[in-house]
């Protein structure tokens, strides 16, 4: 077998069959594939597609290119969850310990924030002492015992994926929807996961702007987890602005513990929820969506998601009493609040913009050895559908450093449209894919 000839079945629209994408992948990942063989392979996936069964094919490879956790010795369905990335998206500080606090497993990879997109693993990084890097068994203990881990993704977990996107990231050949989908999937099925929780975004702020390519995105990942054998299901939620209101690393942690409270924003409650009732139902926790959020909201009202949260923190060598009291987060020596220059209604706010702006201020990485400055961040006064006069503070830019915050609060305040009538605000959660 060569690849030479892989490369041309694949040019002429020809289907790969099973073995020819193991020897692929296996090849490339031990090095005797060469990567101007591999990048003309992308290229070619590019303009001719692959079949449904090639891109599980392709999804199974590279899990298999490394470790596979073996979840099954801890008690339960553990489920797992994922979001393709946006602006304020510090959906898996609330969720997982929510759903841990219900008695559902979450035994959770995640990653770091790179461009505008921010990472969970960076945000957990708030709490002095917290680490991700933790031992096989410590996560497994951790997940037996209080039902949750969230750690990095190890050198070992699906490494083919990963010499894969750094190839596919200098060579224009990201944005094709079997390589997101295997990329993506690769590395939650080696999580080893039962069950999965896909939240796909949509709009400005996502890597998805078109409705009906996220929802492709969705479909796509949600027929690989369930032809590999596991629960898969996706949610569609709107990325058209920020989520929330926070956005940062500290400001964002600060946000999720206070939604643990019961006094976080309502459209980030909202895919809270949509997420964790679908984890609920999968884990059979609960019968019905309706059972799920009642459920979740007790959790809230009875301290017990906070608790759990704290808990987490603790077992990952984080300072517990942070949790507690917020105000203990670093403050920025700047602040500057962005003032509205118009009166009317706010019709839009370009998320893409705002995560920009953050990144501007150092809260964000423009490459991966990039360091970032944890207590910097944006908290929007004003959302969509908002009315504002002039003069109004449409956010608020939290700096360490003055022309960084001034050059943040421009792109802010271009970041921002506002219109002369109402906006007709749609729906956060847009949409559940199953199979």
């Amino acid at each position: 077998m060569r690849m030479y000839d892989l490369i041309e079945k694949k040019k002429l629209g020809m289907e790969l069959t099973t073995e020819e994408i193991r020897f692929m992948i296996g090849g490339f990942t031990d090095g005797t594939i060469p990567d101007y063989q591999m990048s003309a392979m992308t290229m070619a996936i590019c303009f001719q597609g692959m079949s449904k069964r090639e891109t599980v094919d392709l999804t199974l490879a590279m899990r298999d290119s490394g470790d596979v956790l073996d979840l099954s010795s801890i008690p339960g369905i553990k489920v797992d969850k994922h979001s393709t990335g946006g602006v304020g998206d510090k959906t898996s500080l609330a969720l997982t310990p929510i759903v841990a606090s219900l008695g559902v497993p979450v035994a959770k990879m995640s990653g770091r924030g790179l461009g505008h997109t921010g990472g969970t693993i960076d945000k957990l990084e708030s709490f002095p002492g917290f680490t991700t890097a933790l031992p096989e068994e410590t996560f497994f203990k951790n997940v037996r015992e209080i039902g949750i881990a969230i750690a990095g993704q190890t050198a070992n977990l699906a490494p083919a994926d990963k010499k894969l996107y750094a190839l596919r990231d200098v060579t224009a050949t990201v944005d094709q929807m079997s390589l997101i989908a295997s990329s993506i999937m690769s590395k939650k099925l080696a999580s080893g996961s039962d069950a999965i929780v896909l939240d796909v975004k949509t709009g400005n702020g996502a890597f998805m702007k078109k409705y009906e390519d996220s929802v492709a995105l969705a479909k796509e990942m949600v027929s690989i987890g369930t032809m590999a054998g596991k629960k898969t299901a996706a949610v569609i939620t709107d990325m058209d602005q920020p989520l929330g209101n926070a956005i940062g690393n500290a400001i964002e942690v600060i946000e999720a513990i206070d939604t643990l409270k019961g006094h976080g924003p309502s459209d980030f409650k909202e895919v809270v929820f949509a997420l964790g009732a679908q984890m609920l139902l999968f884990a059979e926790r609960a019968g019905s969506h309706e059972e799920a959020v009642k459920l979740m909201q007790d959790s809230i009202d009875s301290g017990a998601a906070l608790d759990k949260l704290a808990e987490f923190v603790k077992a990952q060598g984080g300072d517990v009493s942070y949790v507690y009291d917020t105000t203990k987060f670093p403050e920025t020596a700047y602040s500057i609040d962005v003032k509205a220059e118009c009166s009317g209604y706010v019709h839009r706010i370009l998320a893409e913009n705002i995560g920009i702006a953050c990144m501007t201020l150092g809260g964000g990485r423009e490459t991966k050895d990039s360091k970032i400055d944890l207590s910097v961040g944006i908290y929007l006064k004003k959302k969509n559908g908002d009315q504002v006069n002039t003069g109004d503070t449409l956010a608020v830019i939290y700096a360490n450093d003055r022309a960084k915050m001034n050059t943040a609060a421009e792109k802010v305040l271009h970041a921002y449209e506002i219109s002369n009538e109402p906006k007709e605000m749609q729906p956060v959660v847009k949409e559940y894919i199953y199979e």
